[in-house]
C-alpha cells in the first residue's frame, strides 16, 4: 500500500516510541509485508529465520525486535512487537470503512456500464466502459474493474485476506489494506471469491475468464488470457502466468510460481513451481506423460500380484 505522501521514518518511531538505527532522514512511501516490498516502503520482521530476507529485501526501513547487521542506507526500527506496529501503521493510514450504502457516493462507473439490482459497491470503487455486473454481486472497497468485463451473479470481491498471526495460542487478524484489480475483457463467473491482498494487489490479467466458484487468494497474480474452470482455489500470493489453463478443482499451494503456458489438469494438487508450457496432472502435481507412466505401471503391479496369487 502506498501512503498518500511520504512520511518520514523518524515519525513512526517517535509515535510508537522505537529505537532507530541506521538512516533516520529516510522518507517513507508505503508498508509492505515480505513478498510485496518496493524501495521505499517499511516492513516487519520477528523471527530470525527471516531476519537476512527481510534486511536485504527492497524494503528501505524494517520494524524488527533485535538488532541485526543490514545494509548502508536503511533503518531497522527496533520493537518488542514488530507485527503490532505494522499492523497498527496500516490501520492508521487506512482504516477501516464499512459499506453503508448499495452504492457509495465516492465510487465511479464507466459509460454504457449496465449494474443489475441488489449488487453492492464500495467506497474508492472503479469501474470501466461497457462492463455487466450481475444481481446479487459484492464489490469492496478500493477494486479496480477495466472495461468490457463481466461480474456474474453472487461473486465476492474484495472480500480480506485470510491471513492471520498466532501469538499466545490464537490467531490475530492482519489489516487488509490492498486492492483487487481486474483488467479489460475479464469475465469473473457466478459465486467467485477474489480476495484483496494484505497491503498489496490481487490481479485479474487482461482477457482472463473464471468459471463459477473460484477462489482466490490474497495477492495472486493471474496472467493475460488465462482460463480457470470451476472450483479452482489458488492460495495467497501466488502467480498464475499468461495463457495458463487450470481445469476444475485444481488446488494450487500460497507463494508458487507457474510458468504462462502451463495446462493443470483436473483435481491436480500442486505444491511447488511449475515451468510453463507443459501438462500438469496429479497430486502432488508432475507432468502428466510421467504421471500417466507411473499410474500404469502400479497397475501392472498390482495385476501381476493378483495373477501370482491365483497361480
Amino acid at each position: 500500500m502506498q501512503f498518500t505522501r511520504p512520511i518520514p521514518v523518524r515519525q513512526f518511531a517517535d509515535h510508537f516510541n522505537l529505537k532507530i538505527i541506521g538512516n533516520q532522514d529516510l522518507m517513507i512511501t508505503g508498508i509492505n509485508e515480505i513478498h510485496k516490498v518496493r524501495p521505499g516502503d517499511i516492513t516487519f520482521v520477528d523471527s530470525q529465520k527471516y531476519y537476512h530476507k527481510s534486511v536485504y529485501s527492497s524494503a528501505s526501513a524494517i520494524i524488527i525486535d533485535q538488532i541485526t547487521d543490514f545494509p548502508e542506507g536503511k533503518a531497522l526500527l527496533i520493537a518488542d512487537k514488530p507485527f503490532e506496529v505494522y499492523n497498527q501503521i496500516a490501520r492508521d493510514h487506512y482504516p477501516f470503512q464499512p459499506v453503508t450504502s448499495t452504492t457509495e457516493s465516492d465510487c465511479t462507473v464507466g459509460k454504457n456500464t449496465i449494474i443489475e439490482p441488489n449488487v453492492i459497491i464500495g467506497h474508492r470503487v472503479v469501474i470501466g466502459d461497457d462492463c455487466y455486473i450481475q444481481a446479487g454481486s459484492y464489490i469492496g472497497n478500493d477494486t479496480v474493474i477495466g472495461d468490457r468485463s463481466i461480474i456474474q451473479a453472487g461473486a465476492l470481491i474484495g472480500t480480506d485476506a485470510f491471513y492471520f498471526k498466532k501469538e499466545n495460542g490464537r490467531y490475530i487478524k492482519w489489516h487488509s489494506c490492498g486492492r483487487v484489480i481486474i483488467q479489460n475483457d475479464v469475465v469473473v463467473g457466478a459465486g467467485c471469491t477474489i480476495n484483496r491482498g494484505v497491503s498489496g494487489e490481487t490481479i485479474i490479467g487482461e482477457g482472463s475468464k473464471l468459471d463459477s466458484q473460484v477462489h482466490l487468494g490474497h495477492g495472486v497474480v493471474v496472467g493475460k488470457h488465462c482460463l480457470l474452470a470451476a472450483q479452482v482455489g489458488i492460495g495467497g500470493k501466488t502467480i498464475i502466468g499468461d495463457e495458463s489453463v487450470i481445469y476444475g478443482q485444481v488446488g494450487i499451494a500460497q507463494n508458487l510460481h507457474i510458468g504462462a503456458g502451463t495446462v493443470i489438469l483436473a483435481k491436480s494438487g500442486v505444491s511447488k513451481n511449475l515451468d510453463g508450457g507443459k501438462v500438469y496432472f496429479g497430486y502432488p502435481a508432475a507432468e502428466a506423460r510421467e504421471k500417466y507412466k507411473e499410474l500404469a505401471a502400479l497397475r501392472m503391479m498390482l495385476e501381476q500380484e493378483m495373477y501370482s496369487k491365483v497361480y
